[in-house]
């Protein structure tokens, strides 16, 4: 029953700091982040892909939307759904 007991707190304790984990997803601003803050921040983009992002927001202003992103070279819709949560749009209030 002890060896029970010790299991259960283990158990708890586990899932106490997988939900910290969960919680601190860091986001990152698609419209302002640096080439190196994107790839950091971003789940299957490389320093590539996010000097891209920046190249494209350049020469086309900031994003609107989320899902402009696809408009980038190398930057698909699974990629931006894979990050949704990461993303932010600060400067344009959307999401």
């Amino acid at each position: 029953m002890k060896n029970f007991k010790h299991l259960i707190a283990a158990i708890v304790f586990a899932l106490s700091l997988s939900g910290l984990a969960l919680a601190e997803i860091p986001a990152v601003d698609i419209n302002t982040a640096t080439a190196e803050q994107l790839a950091d921040a971003l789940h299957n983009v490389g320093i590539a892909k996010a000097e891209a992002i920046v190249a494209y927001r350049e020469e086309n202003g900031p994003f609107e939307h989320i899902d402009e992103l696809v408009n980038v070279r190398g930057i698909g819709l699974a990629t931006v759904d894979r990050n949704r949560e990461r993303i932010q749009l600060a400067s344009s209030g959307q999401d």
